[in-house]
């Protein structure tokens, strides 16, 4: 491992800029927003959370990155379908061409997928369904056997038998791999959509030219050759749980902005950071630059204390005068904003080269 330098950024917290209400659908709790910026309005699409953890998504919007200038009183965006019956979670939010493109979490109660939603006008979106691969541990374990002696797929055949929960031995037959934290490019390259996604516990990025293209033999495909398509993987010491995609990548001069997170396991659990990375514009497969330590690290109360304690979740980012803001779930259950210069950032990252020693 190479020696960590010194970093100099320092990311100004705002505070909560959104908390839970006493309105049913978000009495548990508001977090992980999608953000999508049109000039100085922020629309804002949370999870909204009511009691026994069931999920929605609701919206607002902010005139500049932090004034509240308008709130739904219901979601707008509501589980149909079984494999969503217990919620619709973590949405991020794109426009590619004249489309708005929402991924999100669906979640069954056992089972958590990435799926994807398309709108004209974001206000009625149209569900296009499951976007990740669907196996069961089984399957899936069969389909990398050729890699298992890779320590990059056996962490990952690893974080996922390692699930534990109350259910009988016929239940767990029915126990999917996890897909979660799906981000969309905000455009194609070369004709072609491109996603990252998380299989615990690294970052991972697949391409399609259409949903339909998205078939059971493709995911077969990909997942036996799943070394190829592994971005990142937890490299340092805030990060010794696993990574995942925050907010959609945003388009640099010098790169692939992405902002994702990074859980790192403590003796009372796990902490949950917001850092960033810096992607190749052509071929963003490859890490150019990465910074040592988080750019947001849950230091305030209201990110230490909560739903889930010891949270930074970031999900969406806006840009104003050359300023960064981060929106991001706080311990789980409000909504907070951190900033700091964009340029500020990417000089930073470029003196931070990334070395994958891990290969």
């Amino acid at each position: 491992m190479e020696l960590a330098t010194t970093q100099t950024l320092l990311a100004i917290k705002h505070g909560v800029i959104l908390e839970k209400s006493d309105r049913n659908f978000e009495e548990l709790g508001v977090l992980n927003p999608a953000v999508y910026q049109d000039g100085n309005s922020v629309h804002m699409f949370y999870r909204a959370a009511k009691k026994g953890n069931f999920s929605t998504i609701g919206y607002c919007r902010f005139e500049g990155p932090l004034t509240l200038a308008e709130r739904h009183t219901e979601p707008i965006f509501v589980p149909e379908y079984i494999y969503e019956i217990h919620g619709v979670e973590d949405p991020r939010i794109t426009k590619i061409d004249d489309l708005y493109y929402m991924t999100y979490v669906t979640y069954d109660g056992i089972n958590a997928c990435g799926a994807l939603a398309v709108s004209k006008d974001l206000i009625k979106f149209k569900k296009k369904g499951i976007i990740t691969p669907k196996f069961i541990l089984h399957d899936f374990t069969n389909l990398i056997r050729n890699h298992l002696q890779n320590p990059r797929i056996a962490r990952i055949l690893a974080f996922n038998t390692a699930r534990n929960y109350p259910l009988t031995e016929t239940m767990k037959e029915h126990l999917f791999v996890w897909d979660k934290n799906v981000v969309l490019f905000p455009k194609k390259i070369n004709g072609k959509f491109m996603a990252l996604h998380r299989l615990f516990p690294s970052i991972q990025i697949y391409s399609f030219e259409k949903k339909r293209d998205l078939t059971a033999d493709f995911w077969k495909d990909y997942l036996k050759n799943l070394p190829d398509h592994i971005v990142m993987e937890p490299k340092y010491d805030h990060e010794t749980s696993h990574i995942g995609p925050g907010a959609p990548p945003i388009e640099t001069p010098d790169g692939w902005l992405l902002i994702y997170h990074a859980a790192e396991r403590r003796e009372k659990g796990l902490v949950y950071h917001a850092c960033a990375a810096l992607l190749d514009l052509n071929d963003p497969s490859k890490v150019i630059a990465r910074l040592k330590k988080p750019l947001i690290t849950p230091s305030e109360h209201y990110e230490r204390h909560g739903y889930v304690n010891y949270v930074v979740f970031p999900t969406g980012t806006a840009i104003f005068d050359d300023q960064l803001y981060i929106y991001y779930g706080a311990a789980d259950d409000k909504i907070a904003a951190a900033s700091l210069n964009l340029n500020d950032l990417l000089t930073e990252l470029k003196q931070n080269p990334h070395e994958d020693d891990i290969k």
